[in-house]
């Protein structure tokens, strides 16, 4: 596991968005931001599961966070250039995104992919970070130190039968995530950077491995270390990398 013992006040007077906020490993973030002093944006589809999110955060005596509800199947650029400005006109800035909200798709050989399944998952896991990510540079390149994390898969950087849009969706995910950091790299405070979050207790990974024994698996909150470092100012210099939640390093 990757170990990292960040300070209490890590993120202190952060603002920082989370997208898939609702449950799984976004929740887990938003906690772990919170926690650390960030005020967090919950984004997500489905509102009930972010209301329960923000009032566990208000019970935790985190600085008020804000929800928005936003399907990233269905998002059009309007949505996001309206998710900016209102963003602008509430905090001003960011200084953090995390990319966390993805589909899984269906485990099947291409030959007999549903292209309907494809367009979804390529809408929610590669074009929705894009435009959000597209929209958004103008109020990260406003923070002294802004950080932006792309969720990554083993399968993104090497390909498994059956595994289909999901795979190709994180193999664009690798890519889009080094061609921001390279196009950023001195010339703003923005760090670009990847995790692959490894075989984690999710419903995503329950789905996709139905004979699994989830409790052999971490839980979200386990593998929060990687997520804090990244987003953190102890990791300023570091940009353009793809980083294993699970893996030895440490910093």
């Amino acid at each position: 596991m990757f170990t990292y013992q960040p300070p209490a006040d890590l993120l202190k007077d952060r603002i920082i968005l989370v997208t898939g906020a609702g449950d799984g490993i976004g929740r887990a973030a938003a906690h772990a931001y919170a926690a650390h002093g960030a005020t967090v944006i919950l984004l997500g589809r489905t509102l009930e599961k972010l209301e329960k999110v923000y009032d566990e955060l208000e019970a935790a005596g985190a600085a008020q966070p804000a929800i928005v509800p936003l399907n990233l199947e269905t998002a059009a650029e309007h949505d996001y250039i309206e998710l900016s400005n209102q963003l602008h006109d509430t905090f001003g800035h960011l200084d953090g995104l995390l990319h966390n909200a993805g589909v899984l798709g269906v485990r099947t050989p291409l030959e007999n992919y549903d292209p309907v399944i494809w367009d979804q998952v390529m809408k929610v896991n590669v074009n929705a970070p894009f435009l959000m990510t597209q929209t958004l540079l103008p109020l990260l390149q406003k923070s002294e130190d802004a950080s932006i994390i792309f969720t990554s898969s083993g399968v993104g950087r090497k390909g498994r039968a059956h595994w289909g849009a999901y795979s190709v969706s994180k193999f664009a995910t690798e890519g889009m995530s080094q061609i921001l950091a390279d196009e950023l790299e001195n010339l703003t405070s923005v760090r670009v950077n990847c995790i692959n979050p490894g075989a984690t207790r999710t419903s995503m990974r329950a789905y996709a491995y139905p004979a699994e024994d989830p409790q052999t698996n971490p839980t979200p909150e386990e593998i929060m270390p990687l997520y804090l470092y990244l987003m953190g100012p102890q990791s300023k210099d570091v940009n353009g990398q793809s980083m294993d939640a699970q893996g030895n390093g440490s910093a």
